[in-house]
């Protein structure tokens, strides 16, 4: 099992690579035109701290399809245990979202996390976890070349019996900002 996973991380990064060199060898001034920059942060502070950080990056193929990848980092401190934990997830995804009709589009994403989980006796381990998103989202013009977005995907791969997984829920929801340059 670990074999194959990570045989299935080169594969993953392969992929990164091969769409960032896609991106990297247009002409400079058709991608400046294309690219746009974006991303979510989270943060909640209380009994459980939790604070995320995503930046992404987007490629315009055409004008409804977009490619892109995102990274993220997630940090939470759970006061509920004696004494508190503390926990960290990175990871990437590769996207792509298709505009259906201006201002709904439809996403579909590969998640790849290394998130670290909370065991019985309160000690942690990391594991790795891949994850295909679907859904719809809904993209609002803020002004000139920016834009606010909500989305709301579903975890095809979620497994409500995996207690292992980073997800307690197949429905994930972000709320974001898109930057053109």
């Amino acid at each position: 099992m670990q074999h194959r996973r990570k045989h299935g991380q080169y594969h993953r990064f392969a992929a990164a690579i091969f769409v960032l060199g896609l991106i990297a060898a247009l002409p400079a001034e058709a991608a400046s035109d294309r690219i746009w920059f974006g991303g979510n942060i989270g943060l909640s502070f209380g009994t459980v701290d939790y604070v995320e950080i995503a930046p992404l990056i987007g490629y315009s193929v055409t004008d409804k399809l977009s490619i892109g990848g995102s990274l993220v980092y997630r940090y939470r401190k759970d006061g509920r245990f004696q004494p508190s934990v503390s926990t960290t997830d990175y990871g990437g995804s590769l996207f792509g979202r298709y505009s259906v009709t201006p201002p709904v589009f439809v996403q579909a994403e590969y998640e790849y996390l290394n998130y670290e989980f909370v065991r019985p006796d309160l000690s942690t381990g990391r594991d790795n976890f891949g994850s295909v998103l679907v859904g719809p989202g809904f993209s609002q013009s803020a002004g000139a070349r920016t834009s606010f977005f909500v989305l709301a995907l579903y975890n095809l791969t979620y497994d409500s019996n995996d207690l292992r997984s980073p997800y307690t829920d197949p429905w994930i929801f972000r709320v974001g900002v898109a930057v053109g340059f």
